[in-house]
């Protein structure tokens, strides 16, 4: 059974990034060399997500998006960032030689930023498998190059150095800690998703998003570790939620009527094939604006799942033990201002 709570109210990190470059040589193997060896490696994402919003033909309208991601195995999978592909219709992978290939999402932990597709299809002759590093061993000061699209122009390389380790605790009770790696390598809005590698050429850390003032690179880019990625999406079962929308509490609750005046999840997005399509979970038509911030309104309200309140501190460890014991997983929403149960089935 899946996990929906793990991504439930991850807030889509937004890409910007950094700066600085620099000309980096390991024994015998000079940058060229070696971005030579990892370039096939390297791939773009072109997503298509669903606005929420209506045309004038009373249609759904629908907005592309470009990424970046790395190939890791032959069966086809591929790291990215979680915010690039987390509300995606469609995702179509596009190749170092050109090709483009259809993908499926398999997993997301946006609280961390990071996700996994899978190519559907054979892989291109040429495409090249990235080795997936131990960013346990890297240190500050070490040189580092990031490959990805910048403003869609794909297979830029860009480099500089690790300006430091960063870690924080993730909410609602997940044991674990995020690692960031925080490099000057210019990064810009399309490189999210992509690989940042050493000097060897070995996958130590995914571009996640910047800190920028101005919206592009300031030499203050942020990449999760290997090591993370790992622990998150390859050694436990993925899971895709598939949802976007915004925690309401305390004056927002009592604003929408939230029984009791308890948090609750607006849903705003939901994305074709997901898991909270799966489960029923409707998104919002109706833009408006609420303290300034653009939401959409009309979605489901998530209350509980498996009685398990949506702000409850030890909400996803308790979700886990509802896993644990099987059987189909109430989710408690308000819909209409009607409350209903939908459920989630064991896999």
């Amino acid at each position: 059974m899946l996990n929906l709570a793990l991504s439930i109210l991850a807030p889509a990190l937004t890409l910007l990034c950094g700066c600085a470059t620099l000309q980096a040589h390991h024994g015998d193997d000079t940058l060229v060399d070696v971005y030579q060896r990892v370039r096939a490696s390297v791939v773009t994402l072109h997503t298509v997500s669903r606005t929420g919003k209506i045309s004038e033909e009373g249609l759904p309208t629908s907005q592309g998006g470009v990424g970046s991601g790395v190939l890791i195995d032959n069966d086809g999978r591929i790291l990215t960032a979680a915010h690039v592909v987390q509300l995606a219709d469609s995702v179509v992978v596009e190749f170092s030689d050109g090709a483009r290939r259809e993908a499926e999402i398999l997993g997301t932990d946006p609280h961390a930023d990071v996700g996994l597709i899978q190519i559907t299809e054979t892989l291109p002759a040429t495409a090249q498998p990235a080795a997936l590093g131990d960013s346990d061993g890297v240190r500050v000061g070490e040189s580092v190059f990031v490959v990805g699209a910048p403003l869609g122009v794909t297979h830029t390389l860009t480099t500089g150095i690790i300006s430091a380790r960063r870690t924080s605790p993730l909410p609602f009770g997940t044991l674990h800690v995020l690692q960031h790696f925080q490099t000057d390598a210019p990064i810009n809005p399309g490189n999210s998703g992509g690989p940042m590698f050493d000097m060897q050429g070995v996958v130590i850390g995914v571009v996640s998003h910047i800190i920028s003032r101005t919206g592009g690179s300031q030499g203050l880019g942020f990449a999760v570790t290997s090591n993370f990625c790992r622990a998150s999406l390859l050694e436990r079962e993925p899971v895709w939620s598939g949802i976007d929308g915004v925690l309401l509490a305390g004056d927002a609750a009592r604003l929408f009527q939230i029984p009791g005046g308890k948090a609750g999840f607006l849903v705003e997005h939901v994305a074709a094939g997901s898991l909270g399509e799966a489960v029923g979970l409707r998104g919002g038509k109706v833009p408006a604006m609420i303290h300034e911030e653009k939401i959409l309104l009309g979605g489901d309200i998530i209350l509980d799942i498996g009685g398990v309140l949506i702000d409850d501190p030890l909400r996803d460890q308790k979700i886990r033990a509802l896993k644990k014991a099987g059987g189909r997983i109430p989710i408690a929403v308000l819909r209409g201002g009607e409350r209903m149960v939908l459920h989630l089935a064991p896999k």
